[in-house]
């Protein structure tokens, strides 16, 4: 059958004057076989999953190979490449932060694989100068800036980097007035940020990883925060909480704004947190507890002296404020209750700012400590609002609003009156005028409404032949709200239309809609993604021959289990740095922290038993055409591990009926996202070369 294959996918192509060298390798399979409650489940290429082996190395040299082999044949590639690089050729500028006597941003002047971070003394405009360039971190872009932290007087500062696109951090701290480094590199940093106490020293989290285990794969369970004293040896670094002695996945610290207090969130999952405070002022200060199980979500916002604010969606799944006085930290005060909307509430010149989200869309309130409303700030329209925070002294802040067709913008809020003013509007090679981004409601499997948002060039007619990108995540308690993308504008003034369904699983409305799309409840996702392509193809938006789905991490799984199960309803899948295989997943890194939203095939037979039904790995079947599939996945992604990407491409090629192409693009010295520009504009321009070719478009580039 698979010689077969091949031939008639090399006489088609043949037959339309293409010259393809479609070679798919024959991945080896191997006798592995797992147990479970007395069920044996094959696993032929549990081999890839040594991202160490000469084998597996060799292997995606050659899936490569062929897959590049594959889109190197598309004719309007090169073209849609440059329309693509025109759409990102703009000066992109990052609202100012002021730190000290100098005022920083963030600038690109349109193609740099990495923003450069300026300054300037505050309350100028000119004789700006370069802080940072992290385009001369490496030759290739592959090493990118990951954050900056200032010191209490702003005489140092401590910056991390990501090499290879890795979650793994290295802090390198400098003279503020010299830019030069002034001590040894800090190392094996994850999921962590850098707080400083004063000016001599900082906290952060790491995880220990034996020298003998592959520090992308290998697990990564027991957090720990240390405190690093400048001058001192990393190896000397005071241990301050988690490791062995508090156990769990994910641990953060900070230190407060008054430089009080050390907050530390410990988590052992995704959803779920212990939240405790320590006094930096009391000498062998006890930590608080201020909240002690993982049932809720608790974090900070602001403290004023010993009252503290906090957001939780304790007993308020859309979340609600509290203030609490430390020397009774099990009181709790109700200061902005809980409402029908989901909040999200940041600080900034001593008030409150509120980010509601109203079926997806932001709406946001300024009010005082007390809960009173100040005023509704303003937005340009319909889309997501993002910043609104600033120390408590200060009397301006910035915020950002963007839509599907409203580029990112910057504005200048006056804390005091609520007014706003424009500071950056980027200059996109677009008319935003041309385009119309609308919301619709849909019925799911189920009866459960969702909302959808469809973005399209003014003027399409509906007849079912206009080619669309599905895109979804449906995960973790996150929201997906509208976001510009250059790249969907090219994909949009050519008569695409991008739709993006609000599903279950995600947190659009709360606590309650996440939980309805995890563990057994998670076929309800798909169940809603499927929904949102039958209501795209009955309103004759669109038809199966021009459908593509689209989706990331959680929205891989998302893509993989859709076309598995309805391989009948779409042309194209892309799933990107997936969760594929669910039987596994939590062996690997931190994947053992996702089993809140997704249970895990060792808690019981019933979950194992649902696990299996919808793992994208197992459920592959033969005798099946599936879509036209480009998966898409980096050997550097040390969050979800290639392996899951690389098992599935090897059963899908395995069994393929028909022609559809089924590749896999595995991007070298990048992560869990592409490092720079040139990696991500390579990899969007392969994607949607790969959707319009298997379309049988050809876009007027």
């Amino acid at each position: 059958m698979r010689l077969l294959f091949i031939f008639m996918v090399l006489l088609f192509f043949s037959c339309s004057g293409k010259k393809l060298e479609l070679n798919y390798i024959e991945t080896r399979e191997s006798d592995q076989v797992d147990s479970y409650f007395g069920v044996e489940v094959r696993d032929p290429y549990r081999w890839l999953e040594d991202d160490m082996s000469d084998e597996t190395n060799q292997w995606v040299e050659d899936q490569n190979q062929t897959t590049f082999n594959y889109l190197n044949t598309i004719p309007f590639r090169g073209n849609l490449k440059k329309r693509i690089k025109e759409l990102n050729n703009y000066e992109k500028i990052s609202a100012p932060f002021k730190k000290g006597k100098y005022e920083y941003f963030y600038k690109n002047s349109g193609l740099q694989d990495h923003s450069i971070l300026y300054r300037r003394l505050a309350g100028s405009t000119e004789n700006e100068e370069i802080f940072l360039d992290p385009n001369t971190f490496s030759e290739d872009g592959t090493v990118a800036l990951r954050g900056i932290y200032f010191s209490e007087d702003y005489s140092k500062a401590a910056y991390l980097i990501t090499e290879g696109g890795s979650d793994w951090r290295k802090a390198i701290t400098i003279d503020v007035k010299t830019k030069q480094i002034i001590e040894d590199t800090l190392k094996n940093i994850k999921f962590s940020g850098l707080s400083w106490k004063g000016n001599e020293g900082v906290y952060y989290s790491s995880y220990k990883v034996s020298t003998d285990e592959s520090v992308l794969s290998s697990k990564t369970q027991l957090h720990t925060v240390y405190y690093h004293q400048l001058g001192e040896k990393q190896i000397e670094d005071k241990f301050i909480f988690g490791g062995k002695k508090h156990p769990n996945r994910y641990i953060f610290s900070f230190v407060t704004e008054d430089q009080n207090y050390l907050v530390i969130s410990a988590s052992k999952t995704t959803s779920g947190n212990k939240l405790f405070v320590k006094s930096l002022e009391e000498k062998n200060s006890e930590f608080i507890s201020i909240q002690n199980d993982y049932l809720s979500e608790c974090s900070y916002v602001f403290n004023d002296g010993y009252q503290f604010y906090l957001s939780t969606n304790k007993d308020a799944p859309n979340f609600r404020l509290i203030s609490l006085d430390l020397s009774n930290p099990k009181k709790w005060v109700d200061i902005i209750p809980e409402k029908d909307n989901v909040l999200n509430v940041s600080a900034g010149g001593g008030y409150l700012f509120c980010n509601y989200l109203v079926d997806a869309k932001s709406q946001v309130e300024q009010y005082d400590l007390k809960g009173n409303l100040v005023y509704k700030v303003p937005l340009p329209g319909i889309g997501s609002a993002g910043g609104f925070s600033a120390k408590s002294d200060e009397t301006e802040l910035y915020f950002s609003f963007s839509s599907y067709i409203y580029p990112r913008t910057i504005y200048k809020y006056n804390i005091e009156n609520g007014q706003s003013i424009l500071y950056e509007k980027p200059k996109v090679d677009f008319n935003s005028e041309d385009f119309i981004s609308k919301q619709i409601f849909f019925q799911s499997k189920d009866g459960t409404t969702i909302p959808m948002f469809i973005t399209h060039k003014k003027g399409i007619i509906n007849k079912g032949d206009n080619p669309t990108i599905l895109y979804g995540y449906g995960g973790f308690n996150i929201s997906i709200t509208p976001r510009f993308s250059s790249t969907n504008i090219a994909w949009l003034e050519n008569g695409g239309i991008y739709a993006v369904p609000n599903i279950r699983g995600g947190g659009e409305y709360g606590e309650n809609w996440h939980l309805a799309g995890t563990k057994l409840n998670k076929q309800n996702v798909f169940d809603d993604f499927i929904s949102a392509a039958e209501y795209l193809i009955e309103n004759k938006y669109t038809s199966k021959q021009f459908l593509a789905i689209r989706g990331v991490s959680n929205g891989g799984l998302l893509v993989g289990a859709t076309m598995i199960q309805r391989p009948d309803l779409i042309k194209v899948a892309i799933p990107a740095v997936g969760v594929l295989d669910m039987l596994r997943y939590h062996q690997f890194t931190a994947g053992a922290g996702w089993s809140y939203d997704y249970g895990t095939a060792d808690e019981s037979k019933e979950m194992f038993e649902y696990l299996k039904k919808y793992s994208p790995v197992h459920a592959i079947k033969e005798g099946i055409e599936y879509p036209a599939t480009l998966v898409t996945t980096s050997d550097h992604d040390d969050r979800v591990v290639p392996a899951h990407s690389y098992k599935f491409i090897a059963g899908i090629q395995k069994v393929q009926e028909g022609l559809n192409p089924t590749l896999i693009r595995i991007q070298t010295n990048a992560g869990h996202g592409s490092v720079s520009l040139d990696q991500r504009i390579e990899l969007e321009t392969d994607i949607l070369a790969f959707i319009w070719n298997n379309m049988k478009i050809n876009p007027k580039i």
